[in-house]
């Protein structure tokens, strides 16, 4: 089985191998991969982060052997919190630009070590840091109020199908990345999201941080957000912005209209 990691900024994953088909969601630097299976010019790849497959071009990849993966799985990972932070490797001959989000395995003293590369970064980092379990930990439990503060970080960013970054995202990928930001994982799409957690039977009983989702006529559910209230939630729909909620959805005050139908509410902690 052969594994990789993504050294660049961004890579965009295809939901097929071809320029030209969708891009069904993004892996950030750091972030790790399995190889699934191969088409000319093509690899196709299952995220470690959230179990999502997709293709991505043969020549944004970088493989690393199974011992290697298997070393940056086991390591804490540190999160970047600057919008954009510039990552060298120790010789300096090299710039990434990183974005809020991206993904620093056994980050030490600054530096990071990805098979015989040293990457320098010295920008801002999240205090809470991801392991390789998938399990909420007690070190958790109390940060939803900086849920909140991270969500802000997104505000007015611009909505891209597929995006993870502050300069395009999708609903999903919105409270999936501000999640992450405090360790926390989600997975990808909304409907997958809506399986985590606990359900909040009433909007009364919601708190900070907990997760909103709306279905569409067929009782589909295609829309996530995260609540700030119980009379407000933050949310990436044509953009990240904060509207109103109620027992009915969410009301767009700029529209005067009801532009979400809510179906339920999830506790993730």
């Amino acid at each position: 089985m052969e594994t990789g990691i993504c050294l660049h900024s961004i890579i965009p994953v295809r939901a097929d191998p071809s320029h030209k088909s969708e891009m069904a969601t993004q892996v950030l630097f750091g972030e790790l991969y399995t190889v699934t299976g191969q088409e000319t010019g093509w690899y196709k790849i299952r995220l470690s982060y959230d179990n999502y497959e997709g293709w991505i071009d043969i020549l944004q990849s970088n493989l690393i052997d199974e011992h290697e993966f298997s070393r940056l799985t086991d390591s804490e990972v540190s999160i970047t919190l600057d919008l954009v932070q510039l990552l060298s490797n120790e010789n300096g001959k090299s710039l990434i630009p990183l974005v809020t989000g991206s993904s620093l395995p056994g980050l030490d003293k600054s530096r990071i070590r990805v098979g015989q590369e040293i990457f320098v970064y010295e920008g801002s980092v999240s205090d809470s840091r991801l392991h390789g379990s998938s399990k909420i930990s007690h070190n958790n439990l109390n940060c939803k109020p900086q849920l909140i503060e991270d969500a802000m970080l997104y505000m007015n960013a611009p909505y891209l199908w597929g995006g993870r970054s502050p300069f395009g995202l999708d609903c999903s990928g919105f409270v999936q990345m501000v999640y992450k930001l405090q360790g926390l994982k989600l997975f990808r799409d909304a409907s997958q999201q809506a399986a985590q957690g606990e359900i909040v039977s009433l909007l009364a009983e919601a708190e900070p941080g907990d997760l909103a989702f709306f279905d569409d006529p067929e009782g589909k559910i295609t829309h996530v957000g995260m609540l700030i209230d119980h009379h407000r939630i933050i949310h990436c729909s044509g953009r990240v912005q904060i509207d109103s909620l109620d027992h009915e959805g969410i009301y767009n005050a700029n529209m005067q209209k009801y532009t979400h139908k809510l179906r339920l509410i999830k506790r993730i902690i």
